[in-house]
Order: structure tokens, then sequence, then C-alpha cells
């Protein structure tokens, strides 16, 4: 997992640009226990693509990681509003299932 984040480090710093790579990046950083350094990055990916669904979703599971549940409510309300006019489908009911457990 080291030389993953590692090699995504890089990547990214090469490129910051590389809206795959940021995403990948911070899925990694999430997956190693790494929260606050997962939700900078997907933050990163959100203010490079708002539209960037799943983003929402992962952003929302990093805060509440961190604890910061008003902020996770934010995040996936933000999210809802995204994939509905996205007419993503799929991707709203996650975050709006996501949303409903935080109660």
């Amino acid at each position: 997992m080291r030389d993953r984040l590692a090699t995504l480090r890089k990547l990214v710093a090469e490129n910051p640009g590389n809206l795959l790579a940021q995403y990948g990046l911070a899925m990694a950083c999430a997956g190693a226990g790494h929260f606050e350094e997962a939700l900078a990055g997907f933050r990163q990916v959100l203010a490079m693509d708002p539209d960037y669904a799943v983003a929402y979703f992962q952003t929302g599971q990093a805060q509440e990681k961190l604890g910061r549940l008003e902020e996770a409510r934010q995040t996936y309300q933000r999210g809802i509003e995204v994939t509905t006019r996205l007419g993503q489908h799929h991707a709203r009911q996650q975050l709006e299932s996501a949303l409903e457990l935080l109660g």
C-alpha cells in the first residue's frame, strides 16, 4: 500500500490536473486510514469537477470517519442535488442512504 501511495503521490505531483490520479490518491489514502489527506484529495477532485458525483459520497464517508457529521450531511445533500440534476439515479440513491443513516 505504501508503494501505491508513493506512486500516486508522485503522479499527482507531476500532473496535478489529472482528475483520475487525484481521485485514485484520495481513495488510496482513505483505504490506508489517512482520512485527512483523503478528504483534502476528494475536495480537490470536486474543485476540479463539481459534477464528479462519486466524490461526494467518498467525501462524506471521510468526513464521517473524522467525526464531522454535519459536514458529511451537507456533502451528501449537495451530492444529491448534483446527481439529481445529472440523472444519476444509482449514485443519488447511495447518497440518500448515507444521509438517512446519519439520521
